[in-house]
């Protein structure tokens, strides 16, 4: 499996508080782009004004697919953000502009 070990937890449990998911940011970058997808996602179906069962019937996504990424509680493939973001309109993959990196040279 790609991610290997560090994808046995859930985004959500990469951060420092789980319950402050997704508002705080998370030093895994796989963990923190999930984290970002789902904040943005969360913000889209709310201005959007839809559910999570009609973001399924659009999307063509299972609703415990979304409920699971907008909880942190899964990590989802390039399929599921995808038609996501086909669906709403939105971009969904974090730009980079708000996750640090911790080179070493």
């Amino acid at each position: 499996m790609v991610g290997g070990r560090a994808r046995a937890r859930s985004p959500r449990q990469l951060t420092q508080d789980p319950e402050a998911w997704p508002e705080q940011i998370i030093a895994d970058p796989a963990a923190e782009a999930v984290r970002q997808i789902a904040r943005t996602l969360a913000q889209a179906l709310d201005r959007l004004g839809l559910s999570l069962r009609a973001a399924a019937a659009g999307s063509g996504v299972n609703r415990q697919a979304i409920a699971d990424l907008l909880a942190g509680r899964s990590w989802p493939d390039v399929a599921t953000i995808a038609r996501l973001a086909h669906f709403t309109g939105i971009a969904l993959w974090p730009d980079g502009t708000n996750i640090e990196r911790n080179r070493t040279h």
